[in-house]
């Protein structure tokens, strides 16, 4: 019989590239947790009118520092509650 010597030159897989998306912040009332709603523009199929949809997305906001009418980037991370999957990476613009 022979041996057989495996050399690990494999590298470990790299993570894949997250989603970002660029919304406002609706609700800040929890404690590092934020509301934030992304509008997109869809082309309705049957009468071909763009209507604007809103969905509503929980971020994880660690220094409490953002506010409601902040405009904030969010990006996707693993499950950090059972409904929060982003969190806050930058405040792009501030509410007056």
């Amino acid at each position: 019989m022979s041996t057989q010597v495996l050399e690990k030159t494999e590298k470990a897989p790299e993570r894949g590239i997250r989603k970002v998306m660029e919304g406002v912040i609706v609700s800040s009332k929890m404690e590092k947790s934020v509301v934030v709603a992304i509008s997109t523009y869809k082309k309705d199929p049957h009468f071909g009118k763009f209507v604007r949809k809103t969905k509503k997305y929980k971020a994880h906001d660690e220094t409490n520092q953002c506010a409601e009418g902040d405009r904030v980037t969010i990006s996707e991370c693993r499950p950090l509650s059972k409904s929060k999957r982003w969190k806050v990476e930058s405040i792009i613009e501030k509410a007056i």
